[in-house]
C-alpha cells in the first residue's frame, strides 16, 4: 500500500517538544530509515527514562533541519499516506520541525473503532492481539514501526471483513474515515461516577452531564476531548447508543 509507517522519540510529551529519533518504513518499498538527531532544547529525565536516549548520545548528531532525512521524509510524505500509533502526537511533533503533515491514518482510534480492548497502546495491543511475533524493542522508534505495521496488516483484515473492503484504495480510504471520526465512550474513567456508564450517569444525573458539558466546551477547540466532547453531545441530545458510523 501507499503508507509510510513512522514513529518518533522526543525531548518530551509535551507539544513544543522536538525530535531526537524518527524512523520509518515505506510500504510500498520496504525501505527503512532511523536516524538520531541532535534537537534544540535538552531530552528530559522523564523522556529518557521512556526510550533511553541521552543528550550526550545525540551531541554529535545532526540537526534534522539539516539532514538529508528531511528531504526525503518530505518527499515520500508527497507520495504516502502516513500512518502512526496516535499520530497527532507524531504529527505536532514533526510540525515542530518544520514537516506539515495534513492526511494521515491514526491507528490507535481505528483500533478504537474496531477492536474491544482494555487498553489500546501501541505495546499493550502487540501482546493482545498476537502481534509479538515482531522481535523488537518497545519504545525504540524502530521497533515501534514494526509493531506499527503488524497492527495496521491486522486492522486491515478487520476492515476488510467489515465493510466489504475489496481494494487498498478502499482500506485507506476507510482507515482515514475512522481516523477523522470521534469514538463515543461507554463508562467514566475519572470523576466521581468513574466505572458507570454515561447511559448510567445521564439516567441518574443529568445535571452533572450538563456540567460536564459545559465545562468542556468553555475550553479552546485545541484542548478539548473529542471523544468526550462527541460522547456529551450525543447524551444532551438523548442519542447516546444511536448507530454511528460503524
Amino acid at each position: 500500500m501507499r503508507t509510510l509507517f513512522l514513529d518518533t522519540e522526543t525531548t518530551g510529551i509535551e507539544p513544543q517538544s522536538r525530535l531526537v529519533q524518527l524512523a520509518y518504513k515505506n510500504g510500498l518499498t520496504g525501505e527503512e530509515v532511523n536516524a538520531y538527531f541532535k534537537p534544540p532544547v535538552a531530552i528530559s529525565y522523564g523522556s529518557m527514562a521512556v526510550h533511553h536516549i541521552t543528550n550526550e548520545m545525540v551531541a554529535d548528531k545532526p540537526a534534522f533541519a539539516d539532514s538529508a532525512q528531511y528531504t526525503q521524509l518530505v518527499q515520500l510524505l508527497s507520495e504516502t499516506i502516513c500512518v502512526a500509533h496516535n499520530a497527532p502526537f507524531d504529527v505536532g511533533i514533526l510540525k515542530n520541525e518544520g514537516v506539515e503533515i495534513s492526511t494521515y491514518i491514526d491507528t490507535l482510534r481505528v483500533s478504537k473503532h474496531l477492536i474491544q480492548s482494555d487498553q489500546y497502546n501501541l505495546q499493550y495491543l502487540r501482546y493482545s492481539l498476537h502481534l509479538n511475533t515482531v522481535q523488537v524493542t518497545a519504545h525504540d522508534a524502530m521497533g515501534d514501526v514494526l509493531v506499527l505495521e503488524a497492527l495496521f496488516n491486522h486492522l486491515t483484515n478487520v476492515v476488510k471483513e467489515k465493510f466489504s473492503c475489496t481494494t487498498d484504495d478502499d482500506v485507506i480510504s476507510k482507515m482515514l474515515e475512522l481516523t477523522y471520526a470521534p469514538v463515543p465512550m461507554t463508562t467514566f474513567a475519572f470523576g466521581k461516577y468513574k466505572g458507570k456508564t454515561f447511559d448510567e450517569v445521564r439516567a441518574m444525573d443529568r445535571g452533572y452531564i450538563t456540567w460536564l458539558h459545559t465545562s468542556e466546551k468553555q475550553k479552546p477547540v485545541g484542548e478539548q476531548n473529542e471523544d468526550l466532547m462527541y460522547t456529551l453531545d450525543l447524551c444532551m441530545n438523548n442519542k447516546l447508543g444511536t448507530p454511528t458510523l460503524l
